[in-house]
């Protein structure tokens, strides 16, 4: 489903991103690019004393990766106008090792004042190979309508 227009969603419709796997090297040119060398990210010795036992990546380089895979969907790269909104909660670890991919459901949809856009609310769902939620949160879409 490529570049859907405002009225082509429809409010409970759910799409699935294809999967990544994040690797060590992800979490390495993220720390590059953030400035983020925080030890739990970064030194596999203090990890090892967390609880999480190990390295774990960034929740941003999460949330970047997510952003990426849900613009490989298509679903709105010539009809997006702008992103109005984007929120997230981090709610489990992402490892390396871990393959994640993204569910957008559309929550709400509704017109705006101007005509030839609308506004649509998605949930957002992040879940690793297990099936565990590690992002939840939701964005806001100003998308053309055919009209």
């Amino acid at each position: 489903m490529q570049n859907l227009h405002y009225e082509e969603f429809e409010v409970g419709q759910v799409f699935t991103t294809r999967g990544r796997t994040v690797t060590e090297s992800d979490i390495v040119t993220f720390s590059g690019l953030s400035g983020d060398y925080s030890p739990i990210h970064m030194d596999e010795e203090y990890a090892k004393k967390t609880p999480f036992g190990e390295r774990i990546a960034h929740g941003f380089l999460g949330v970047a990766l997510a952003s990426g895979l849900l613009g490989q969907l298509g679903t709105t790269d010539e009809t997006a106008i702008a992103l109005l909104e984007f929120t997230c909660r981090f709610t489990g670890a992402i490892r390396i090792g871990d393959t994640i991919k993204v569910r957008q459901i559309v929550k709400d949809k509704r017109e705006t004042s101007k005509p030839g856009r609308g506004v649509v609310t998605f949930d957002l769902e992040v879940v690793n190979q297990k099936g565990e939620v590690v992002i939840s949160g939701g964005e806001k879409i100003m998308i053309r309508s055919r009209a």
